[in-house]
């Protein structure tokens, strides 16, 4: 049985691009037995969370640690870069995961009260 893994790829600049390296990204990942989860794919659907928004933006990083909690491992393809939220969530692999997610939702509470 395959291993959830949480796939990280870019998403902002050249969205439609990275859209689609993103799901060839996803191809790869299930032909290697894995079953990955994008959360920039999901919670960036138009009516779902708008990533231009900075409160909204936060939210779905901030869920995205969450899920990313249930995976084995994260895996990041880095061949068109690696972006801030890349960053932000390799770092939550490194150091304890509800340290930055307690971080993420102090600030999404900050963001919110300005």
């Amino acid at each position: 049985m395959g291993k959830l893994v949480y796939l990280e790829s870019p998403y902002a600049g050249d969205v439609e691009r990275n859209i689609k390296y993103a799901r060839l990204c996803m191809k790869d990942s299930l032909d290697r037995g894995e079953y990955p989860f994008a959360s920039h794919l999901l919670y960036t659907q138009e009516n779902i969370l708008n990533d231009n928004d900075p409160v909204e933006r936060t939210l779905g990083i901030v869920a995205g640690f969450a899920f990313a909690k249930l995976c084995s491992k994260t895996v990041v393809y880095a061949d068109l870069g690696i972006s801030n939220s890349q960053l932000y969530k390799q770092a939550g692999n490194s150091i304890v995961v509800d340290v930055l997610e307690f971080m993420f939702k102090n600030l999404f509470c900050e963001v919110n009260s300005n």
